[in-house]
């Protein structure tokens, strides 16, 4: 009696976090990944397989978010064509899906999945209030939500993840993810941490806050439309989010930069809930491997 009452909110809980972040297809897409048949670029000996089966991607993902939104080129094409006003949370959930497909999907189903990205950028094109036209195929911008996005993911694994990366084992992460990308569009992606840094610093003369940047902020980290249980949750990992950002970022998007409150109250929160979503996916006790 007492483990089916323990049941009953984790299960709660791993179903509002998936449906949330991942999308509520989520386990139907995983699925279809693992009982596909067929060739894959990477094995569960990859880095890339053990930084995207952690729960730390919740915190990277909304990390990483954040961070993109700073390019004002490619947020004004985000809030341009995607909707993220009335559904804020979807992208993230397209990005997931992405993610889990070309990881460890088969390789025919990640070119799929790549080639309807890449027919859906080829439509997304317009022009900036200032006259600056933009297009969502344009390398320079791929390669921007490419670097966010990996360094973000590496970020949130190696301050919250179930076993960090080792130094080659992160080098590792950041050429495996150049796969993916440079199949995108993006010509030279960065294949290590040192280069994935130098270019973050690269882009930091064209990053700055805007009026849309603040507002997927203000969207990412408001009370979200979810249970009690799940919404204390997700506001403990968007604190870990906010607290992983550079102090420049946090600036141009209106954050206040706290470290002492980040070490002691934001990360210990976010690492807490990390171990107890990886715990309710998993069905095991808390800290037990997700994957």
């Amino acid at each position: 009696m007492y483990a089916a009452l323990l049941a009953w909110p984790r299960a709660t809980l791993a179903k509002a976090i998936q449906d949330r972040i991942a999308g509520s297809d989520f386990e139907a897409i995983h699925a279809k990944i693992w009982h596909t048949p067929g060739e894959r670029w990477f094995t569960e000996d990859d880095a890339i397989w053990r930084v995207h089966a952690d729960t730390s991607m919740f915190i990277g993902g909304i990390r990483a978010l954040l961070l993109q939104s700073l390019h004002p080129v490619a947020m004004w094409g985000v809030s341009e064509h995607s909707g993220f006003r009335s559904d804020p949370w979807g992208r993230l959930q397209r990005t997931s899906a992405f993610l889990a497909t070309t990881t460890y999907g088969t390789i025919a189903d990640a070119e799929r999945s790549i080639a309807i990205v890449k027919a859906i950028h080829r439509r997304v094109n317009g022009t900036m209030a200032d006259g600056r036209t933009y297009a969502a195929d344009d390398p320079h911008l791929l390669q921007w939500i490419h670097v966010a996005s990996v360094d973000s993911f590496l970020t949130a694994h190696q301050r919250f993840g179930q076993q960090p990366l080792t130094s080659d084992e992160a080098d590792d992460y950041v050429v495996q993810s150049a796969v993916v990308a440079e199949k995108l569009g993006v010509i030279k992606a960065p294949r290590t941490v040192d280069e994935l840094e130098a270019a973050i610093r690269e882009y930091r003369p064209e990053l700055t806050g805007s009026e849309q940047a603040n507002e997927a902020a203000a969207l990412l980290l408001r009370d979200p439309p979810l249970p009690a249980v799940a919404r204390i949750g997700y506001t403990a990992l968007a604190a870990g989010a906010v607290s992983l950002l550079p102090p420049w970022a946090r600036t141009q998007l209106r954050l206040p930069t706290l470290p002492i409150a980040d070490r002691l109250v934001a990360q210990p929160l976010a690492q807490t809930m990390s171990s107890t979503i990886r715990w309710a996916l998993s069905g095991a006790e808390p800290g037990a491997d997700a994957a």
